[in-house]
């Protein structure tokens, strides 16, 4: 007698939720933003601290949890792509190890960058199969982009997030005060990310990206037209991840300067700051959009004249095609089959491509330096 094999069909909703949270004086001993409720006092927390920030803020955070009573194990970090690596992650796991923390009330706490807290991240999700964990950014590039959403990761095999998670944060604490002690160049990699924003997304932004951006960068941030400036871009991004955060759809907008910089990334990572190669990205990209008039002309020069009254250096040098189109063959397993590239069309409004060839590539890279000089004037014609 032949039976049917059996069959079972597992099915489990998971409630995901956390908070994004602006505050001041994040270690002012009055503060409890960082505390769970209830336990205000007492228990350990591991806390991995960027080792520039600790410069400025260490001794205040040290004292921080002493008033609280909190036995926290404090881990330096040095920031940057060399930190993010498998054998860092290792390194971060045997200290966790050796200094045992309660499997639910007493997070991690990661307080630095985007890659820190991409680090940390990683950590939380694998330690026991996942630990809670708290994102404190520290730069603009994590306050508006890598701290907000949930997924994490390290470079592996010469690849950018090659290995990594989803896992939401218990919470994220946004504190403008820590970009106040930000080096000039690390306020400019963020705004890179909020111009990617602008162009795809929302074209009210880049307006005051025109109108404001400057000042609010000289005030880094601090002014009421920056602190504006930082609630739409956050507002903007999490209205793309929040209604598929595991990336189900592999045609993400947010992707937008996210295809031909990997590879660029992983060449000069040494002094090629994240921002910076996904403004590289992006202006290879707007090209490759107008040469298909996706976007004007009149709209391709406002993203150059914003660029240049912004104070941002494009390095077009760094461009390798060949580099560039070896990074979108890899975007397309990593988009399952489909190149899936993101460009505007009109400015502050997206589409996707899927036809992109190697010699688009090519002829934007030529055309860079062609469009960064006034008065040129492109020809009008198809792509080819």
């Amino acid at each position: 007698m032949t039976r049917e094999p059996a069959h079972w069909c597992v099915r489990h909703h998971r409630t995901l939720a956390y908070d994004i949270t602006e505050c001041s004086s994040l270690f002012s001993p009055e503060n409890t933003a960082l505390l769970l409720p209830g336990r205000l006092e007492g228990g350990r927390r591991f806390v991995v601290l960027d080792r520039q920030v600790a410069r400025h803020h260490g001794e205040e955070i040290s004292s921080y949890f002493a008033h609280r009573g909190i036995d926290a194990k404090i881990v330096l970090f040095t920031a940057g792509e060399a930190g993010k690596t498998f054998d860092r992650y290792l390194d971060l796991l045997r200290e966790l190890d050796a200094f045992p923390i309660h499997r639910r009330d007493e997070p991690i706490i990661a307080i630095g960058g985007g890659v820190l807290t991409d680090v940390v991240g990683y950590v939380a999700s694998s330690y026991r199969r996942g630990v809670p964990h708290v994102k404190v950014p520290t730069t603009l590039m994590g306050y508006v982009d890598a701290a907000v959403g949930i997924k994490n990761g390290i470079n592996f095999n010469g690849h950018k997030n090659r290995l990594g998670s989803f896992e939401p944060p218990l919470r994220v604490l946004l504190d403008r005060g820590f970009l106040n002690t930000l080096p000039h160049s690390h306020i400019l990699n963020g705004v890179c990310e909020i111009i990617k924003l602008a162009i795809i997304k929302d074209a009210h932004l880049f307006h005051l990206l025109e109108i404001h951006g400057s000042e609010s960068i000289d005030a880094r941030f601090q002014n009421d037209t920056g602190e504006a400036i930082l609630r739409r871009a956050i507002s903007g991004i999490l209205e793309e991840l929040e209604p598929d955060l595991f990336e189900s759809n592999l045609m993400r907008t947010m992707d937008f300067g996210h295809t031909f910089c990997y590879g660029l990334e992983a060449r000069h990572e040494d002094h090629l700051l994240h921002g910076e190669a996904v403004l590289l990205d992006i202006v290879v990209s707007v090209l490759i959009a107008q040469r298909r008039h996706l976007i004007s002309v009149s709209e391709t020069d406002r993203i150059f004249r914003l660029i240049d009254t912004l104070g941002i250096a494009l390095d077009g040098a760094l461009l390798d095609p060949e580099l560039m189109w070896r990074s979108l063959l890899d975007r397309v397993e990593h988009r399952n089959g489909h190149q899936s590239v993101p460009m505007p069309n009109p400015l502050g409004h997206c589409v996707f491509l899927n036809d992109i060839s190697r010699r688009e590539i090519e002829r934007s890279v030529e055309e860079l330096e062609k469009w960064r000089n006034p008065g040129y004037e492109p020809a009008c014609e198809c792509r080819s």
